[in-house]
């Protein structure tokens, strides 16, 4: 468990690091594989239907806020019915027009959850998206997940009726009619939808909740919810197949990535929990503190120590004779001789106070007398 929080602390710091290129890089991919996927789904027209402009599109949805990532992807999904024919046009932007007037009006800071939610289907993981909504978002992001759902469905069924649609013999009046029906009453959309809905409200529930341990709880009661739902409205619904193993290992997945997303979102240590009492002049105040866990990371530096500096320091100290100096010192030992004989032949001084003596007449006159 150490090494999974240290581990968990140097992505922490990596992301902290370099946050200011990481996070539009992130929107980045996201909105790359949001336009592939639309693309790859509808693509009647060839001006969008390239790699060319998708990227470039995608790189500018990186510097703009997230919400323009979901407008310019109703922009191309527009676009793309239009060429089909017209009225595929005209409805599809009447659709992304109410989505967007009930998605701005709720929830416009949740736009990832739009543009996630057909991603979660086309990776095949429908049940990641509410288990993370409920995670990570709070109750209004039903408004964006069920918008995405029926954006999904939609495309999907245009697809599959596009050469219906088309048809030369169908008036304008039936052409509409045969998209408004298949959206109505596309039954499995509407069981879709409920299960997003009740898993999104019962993970935020449970999750918000002071019992221990609530996130992995909500992560498995949401798990267990989408099953049940979708199961159960299989038996109401006539004519809808459900593959249960399918749904079983796509739903598993899920609350495994979703108890990942816990670990580096959330990742309390409720061995330390702590529960304070305190209280003021109007109110008294029951708080439950559960510390996050952390482990404290250092960062190493090895230096590789060697007995090659000691040396070159070592010479650096020693006394350095040059050449000039060398040359020099000749002419300084010079000039000391000659300046030795005459030091030498020099009167010594008598120091004053004492009188001098005449040795050599002192001595004749004693010869004198004998």
């Amino acid at each position: 468990m150490t090494a999974l929080l240290e581990f968990k602390q140097k992505i922490k710091n990596l992301y902290g690091r370099y946050e200011v290129y990481l996070l539009p890089l992130i929107r980045f991919v996201v909105a790359l594989l949001y336009f592939l996927w639309i693309n790859e789904n509808m693509g009647y027209m060839a001006q969008l239907n390239s790699t060319f402009v998708i990227v470039i599109l995608a790189a500018i949805c990186c510097i703009l806020p997230p919400v323009m990532t979901v407008l310019a992807g109703f922009a191309m999904m527009v676009g793309h019915a239009y060429m089909l024919c017209m009225e595929a046009g005209i409805f599809m932007l009447v659709l992304v027009v109410l989505l967007s007037l009930i998605f701005l009006r709720f929830s416009s800071g949740q736009s990832i959850v739009l543009v996630c939610a057909p991603l979660s289907f086309g990776f095949e993981i429908p049940a990641l998206l509410p288990i993370g909504s409920g995670l990570l978002g709070n109750a209004f992001t039903v408004f964006p997940a069920a918008s995405g759902v029926i954006l999904y469905y939609f495309i999907r069924q245009l697809s599959s009726q596009a050469q219906a649609v088309i048809d030369p013999a169908l008036e304008r009046f039936d052409r509409f009619r045969l998209m408004a029906d298949g959206l109505i009453q596309n039954w499995a959309m509407w069981l879709t939808v409920l299960a997003f809905v009740v898993t999104i409200l019962m993970v935020y529930l449970i999750r918000t909740r002071m019992f221990d341990y609530a996130w992995r709880i909500s992560i498995i009661a949401g798990g267990v919810t989408y099953i049940l739902v979708m199961i159960g409205g299989s038996f109401y619904i006539e004519g809808l197949q459900i593959q249960i193993a399918t749904l079983l290992l796509q739903t598993i997945i899920s609350v495994v990535i979703g108890i990942i997303l816990e670990f580096f979102f959330f990742g309390g240590d409720y061995s330390r929990t702590e529960r304070l009492e305190y209280e003021d002049d109007d109110y008294y105040y029951y708080v439950k503190a559960i510390p996050k866990a952390f482990v404290a990371t250092s960062e190493r530096s090895i230096k590789k120590i060697t007995g090659q500096p000691a040396r070159e320091d070592k010479r650096s100290g020693d006394k350095v004779v040059s050449y000039e100096k060398q040359k020099e010192q000749p002419r300084k030992d010079e000039k000391a001789a000659q300046k030795a004989p005459a030091q030498a032949a020099a009167p010594v001084s008598t120091p004053k106070g004492v009188e001098q003596v005449d040795f050599e007449r002192k001595l004749e006159e004693s010869l004198k007398d004998l």
